[in-house]
């Protein structure tokens, strides 16, 4: 029997038990989806923190703290608190001979508050505080204003920078600036708004509140430590030359011996980019994992289905064997037939898993993220090998075993 009749025959038997082929495939269908959609997410997500950390400009450097090596990156990178930088590590990095070839630095320590504004209140605000140098260090500009000084910081002023979109956050849609409004029940008088700059891997700068350094450790935070420390080399041709002296000196500023191992990571735009990505691959290809899972269950359940129908369709089967059909006629039906329930299941789970995606980077763009919509041609080639393959894997025993049925017995079956 040609294959075309045998794929004929496979399409008439689906078509007239639709709802069963449907939810044979459905399985299928949500497994495909999943990985086809986390893939996806995955690939617009580094795509979106790789432009942003470019965008910095590439004679940026930063330092973590906390040691790293070929195993991975340091603890601080996934929100564990390392307590290695302090703010004198900056004063030593802008003074010391070894770093000439810096020309802003400033250290960066974060947190969360609930903030008010008259009638306003924002849970859990975003504050950042830097140093004064931080305009310089970032390439960030004003849009109507000031930033504060370091006179400001090192006096503990109660003085703040708001990111663009805190206007509306915030400040009920007014200008914000010489407006008071309160982060933890400390009083800030806004002095300066910053142009919009987006967000910087999953963090939207532009809701961000910024504040002077020595303020938000020593009145907010209530600690000495840094989140990390960011500082500008005056060519990307002095990059190695820079982070090399960076190093020597906080290691001197840190009393690390020889035989020690630094206990901070200093990293250019390019080391940022490829750990950022690093990082995401990682987590991408174990999301994907965990939703192959229920490829499995899918082909499981595409087994159960066909069992059932090779069941139901005995006097069929010893029929076609009666009049010539051979096993390996009947076993290459019902192996089309599982074949074309995984091909349609793919291309919808595919479609699916798609469509998602593409809805996702509309919403990411409306909260204010440069979220790419990917979808790569190899992910798609490999939902639908994987698609195919757990086709034939979990449809073989149910085609054997119709392929092995006796005619007479079969065709005696009620």
């Amino acid at each position: 029997m040609e294959i075309r009749n045998i794929l004929k025959l496979s399409v008439r038997n689906l078509r007239a038990n639709t709802l069963r082929s449907f939810l044979t495939m459905l399985g299928l269908i949500i497994g495909i989806g999943a990985v086809v959609l986390i893939i996806s997410l995955g690939a617009g997500a580094q795509a979106m923190i790789v432009s942003q950390i470019n965008s910095l400009g590439s004679n940026l450097v930063g330092v973590l703290p906390g040691a790293s090596d070929a195993k991975g990156p340091p603890a601080s990178v996934f929100g564990i608190q390392v307590k290695t930088l302090i703010n004198d590590d900056v004063t030593a990095l802008l003074a010391d001979s070894r770093t000439e070839h810096l020309v802003a630095a400033s250290g960066y320590a974060s947190g969360q508050g609930k903030m008010v504004y008259e009638n306003q209140e924002l849970e859990g605000g975003s504050f950042m505080g830097v140093a004064g140098s931080y305009p310089n260090v970032e390439n960030a500009t004003l849009a109507s204003g000031r930033f504060f000084t370091e006179e400001e910081d090192s006096g503990l002023a109660r003085v703040a920078v708001v990111g663009s979109e805190m206007r509306h956050e915030l400040f009920n849609g007014e200008n914000p600036v010489g407006k008071t409004f309160k982060i933890k029940r400390e009083s800030f008088r806004v002095i300066g708004e910053l142009e919009p700059r987006g967000a910087v891997a999953f963090t939207n700068q532009d809701k961000q509140v910024f504040i002077p350094l020595n303020t938000a450790q020593k009145i907010l935070l209530g600690w000495r430590h840094l989140s990390l420390i960011r500082a500008r080399v005056d060519e990307a041709a002095n990059i190695e030359e820079a982070i090399q002296g960076m190093k020597e000196v906080l290691r001197d500023q840190h009393n690390l011996d020889s035989a020690e191992e630094d206990d901070f990571s200093v990293r250019n735009q390019a080391d940022a980019v490829e750990l950022l990505k690093t990082i995401t691959d990682a987590f991408r290809f174990f999301l994907a994992a965990i939703a192959a899972i229920s490829l499995l269950v899918g082909g499981i359940g595409i087994m159960n289905i066909m069992l059932v129908a090779v069941t139901e369709r005995y006097r069929e089967i010893g029929l076609r064997k009666a009049v010539g059909a051979t096993r390996s006629n009947i076993m290459t039906q019902f192996l089309i037939e599982t074949l074309v329930i995984t091909g349609i299941g793919a291309v919808i789970g595919i479609a699916g898993g798609a469509v998602i995606s593409f809805l996702v980077t509309i919403v990411a763009k409306a909260l204010g993220y440069d979220w790419v919509f990917i979808i790569s041609l190899p992910s798609v080639l490999m939902a639908v090998s994987v698609g195919l393959v757990i086709g034939l894997a979990f449809g073989f025993y149910p085609a054997r075993r119709a392929a092995k049925l006796d005619p007479i017995v079969a065709l005696r079956y009620e």
